[in-house]
């Protein structure tokens, strides 16, 4: 329900703040960036609850940015013509860009909680494991993806090499949700109706991005052979 109400949320302040990110993409990095800091702040006890318990949601379970890359992916599958598309769609290397410099707050948490006890040789349970395992390729990807997102390095890269690592976001939109679902697994393996609840939110929501993606496709594919026979003819 948490993801949910995020999304939800998130999706109306993308729709809003559309003109500001376009204007000032600099000043939301920042804003993302301090929000990071809070965060790992506000993991040494040094902030006031209400202002942890916050981003605790939002922050170490990443829904603030999870929800950001959803918004992201599925404009890209929105009808051609769609007014929510013809929005946002200018904005959409800006809202990556601010995605993944929150998911960097809980990349670092994870990293920190994670690497002495691997380390070690602690065991480890198999869903996060392969939790972790699918984190180490997201992270590989949130790397490439940040990169290309940058207004100067798209300018800089010739358009048919950018398109072509851009196409990594949908792998890396998936493998988030198997990772999410992963981490999850445990807690509802258990009996947490919480985890439950989460891991079927998570999955309506990659199957309705994955069910529009191969829609897009289909439809993109006719236009083409159907251009392909206008020019023939």
């Amino acid at each position: 329900m948490d993801f949910l109400i995020t999304l939800a949320c998130t999706t109306a302040a993308c729709f809003l703040l559309r003109n500001p990110v376009k204007r000032f993409p600099v000043l939301f990095y920042v804003l993302a960036a301090a929000l990071d800091m809070l965060f790992l702040v506000g993991c040494f006890g040094l902030l006031p609850w209400f202002a942890w318990s916050g981003l605790l949601v939002l922050m170490r379970r990443c829904l603030l940015a999870f929800s950001l890359f959803t918004v992201v992916m599925f404009v890209g599958v929105l009808p051609a013509g769609s007014k929510a598309r013809a929005w946002l769609a200018p904005v959409r290397g800006e809202l990556s860009l601010v995605a993944c410099i929150l998911a960097a707050g809980h990349v670092g948490f994870y990293v920190a909680s994670y690497a002495p006890r691997m380390l070690a040789g602690g065991a480890v349970e198999p869903a996060i494991a392969a939790s972790l395992a699918l984190a180490l390729v997201l992270l590989a990807l949130l790397a490439v993806l940040g990169v290309t997102s940058l207004k100067s390095v798209r300018t800089r890269m010739a358009s048919t090499p950018w398109k072509r690592l851009q196409r990594l976001a949908y792998p890396f939109y998936l493998l988030a949700c198997a990772h999410v679902a992963c981490s999850l697994l445990p807690a509802a393996l258990h009996g947490g109706t919480a985890a439950q609840a989460s891991i079927v939110a998570y999955a309506a929501v990659a199957a309705a991005y994955l069910a529009l993606r191969l829609m897009r496709f289909a439809m993109d594919r006719r236009r083409a052979r159907a251009a392909a026979q206008r020019a023939g003819i």
